[in-house]
């Protein structure tokens, strides 16, 4: 619990994935992926449940496996084109019904497995007053949006009406981008939200790059293997 408040982490996890097959339960280190999720949200001392939102039987057994709950996602909520919020707001109805009390959802997703423990109570940090309705991970840019462009016609122009691509880094604004490692949120707001998981007074914790590898290609996967294998020699 978290100031007397339920929380619930749940990890998002669809089958299908056509640029990795199997990529949830595909081992890492090891160690099926969306298992590093679940092993961390265990060790979140605030967390009273941990539950995968899932379509997928595979990924079902091994979850369960890994002691987390299990909640089947429908399948028109499954697609490609599927929005992650409407699944979660599916499974907060689900347990509203089941007469679940929390007030607080921690949005794990099992494509960066590098997240810690610390990272996630940082994000529920947040939520110790009321200044806060959701926290999220964020790391370094990879593009800095002042070197971005886009192509009118065959006309290429700056992104960003000013910009100078060209500048050295270190002149540049700095830049961040969601990382993908956690969300927390307040679930009355986030019943609310139209599209997305992000609203109202959003606090923000930064991770470095190195663990914020999100898998979406093999590349990703051969990337965070590498970084898993470096990490347990460190």
């Amino acid at each position: 619990m978290l100031n007397g408040k339920r929380v619930i982490a749940v990890i998002p996890a669809r089958g299908g994935s056509k640029s990795v097959p199997g990529k949830n339960i595909r081992p890492l280190a090891g160690t099926p992926l969306i298992a590093w999720s679940i092993v961390i949200a265990k060790q979140v001392q605030e967390i009273d449940r941990v539950i995968v939102s899932t379509d997928d039987d595979k990924i079902a057994d091994v979850s369960r496996q890994f002691a987390a709950e299990v909640y089947p996602r429908p399948v028109e909520l499954a697609t490609d084109d599927a929005l992650v919020i409407d699944a979660l707001k599916d499974l907060v109805c689900t347990l509203k019904a089941e007469q679940e009390s929390a007030e607080v959802l921690v949005i794990l997703e099992p494509t960066c497995p590098f997240r810690s423990v610390a990272d996630v109570r940082e994000c529920l940090s947040f939520f110790s007053t009321d200044e806060y309705d959701c926290a999220a991970t964020f790391c370094t840019a990879e593009l800095n949006p002042h070197r971005a462009w886009r192509i009118n016609g065959r006309r290429p122009e700056v992104f960003i009406p000013g910009a100078i691509p060209w500048l050295p880094r270190q002149q540049l604004p700095e830049a961040y981008q969601l990382n993908g490692a956690v969300y927390a949120v307040r679930i009355a707001g986030l019943m609310v939200s139209s599209q997305s998981i992000l609203f109202g007074r959003i606090g923000a914790v930064k991770m470095p790059r190195e663990r914020s590898i999100d898998i979406n290609d093999p590349i990703d996967f051969l990337l965070a293997e590498q970084f898993a294998v470096e990490r347990s020699h460190a």
